[in-house]
């Protein structure tokens, strides 16, 4: 597949909806596990940050201090809860963004939406995606943010590099979607949403 471009990534998201998940996404993971009712769910969102590379785009992730509650250590996208005064997923979106790592919103690109997700930890986010040129300087929250690195576009998009592994979890089987770039593993909330976008960047 070519080099993708900001044009691309615009028409891609131009049509009707996102692709449906591919099948296994995250299903046996999600299986036994404690579902948390609708109208209890708590609304958050999160960018999915492509960079205009001159080597080809490239998507922004963090990863999460160890001394952090929930999902210490993790890789994951910037962003978290809605606010009341949030006029939309978007602006959750951004508003987190800048303030975990000090990306400025009147950088990013909103070209679209991925599939809405439940998490077991009892949020809904909806990622949103975004493009990002460089140049862009990023001050890091510390105390959320370990670290800030980029993945090349060309990995996400190759089917290859999207590995199903299973785990035994309170005596039930749950396979999950891992991608490893380097030294990182990239698992869980995050790979699906990756997986979610390589669909709709091949369609």
């Amino acid at each position: 597949m070519a080099a993708l471009i900001r044009a691309d990534v615009r028409s891609r998201f131009a049509g009707p909806g996102v692709a449906p998940d591919p099948a296994g996404d995250g299903s046996g993971w999600e299986r036994g596990q404690r579902i948390v009712p609708d109208d209890q769910l708590v609304d958050a969102a999160v960018l999915v940050p492509l960079i205009e590379r001159p080597g080809g785009m490239t998507v922004l992730l963090t990863r999460r201090t160890e001394t952090l509650k929930r999902h210490a250590g993790q890789v994951s996208f910037p962003g978290g809860r809605s606010q009341e005064d949030d006029e939309s997923p978007e602006a959750t979106a951004l508003r987190e963004t800048e303030e975990e790592i000090g990306l400025p919103r009147d950088l990013v690109e909103l070209i679209g939406r991925l599939n809405l997700r439940k998490t077991g930890t009892g949020y809904r986010v909806t990622p949103v995606v975004g493009v990002i040129a460089p140049p862009f300087r990023l001050r890091p929250d510390p105390a959320e943010v370990a670290t800030v690195f980029e993945v090349p576009l060309a990995v996400v998009l190759d089917p290859d590099n999207h590995l199903i592994e299973v785990q035994m979890r309170e005596g039930v089987e749950r396979a999950y979607y891992v991608i490893r770039h380097s030294e990182h593993h990239i698992w869980g909330f995050t790979a699906r949403c990756l997986v979610n976008l390589c669909e709709v960047l091949k369609r």
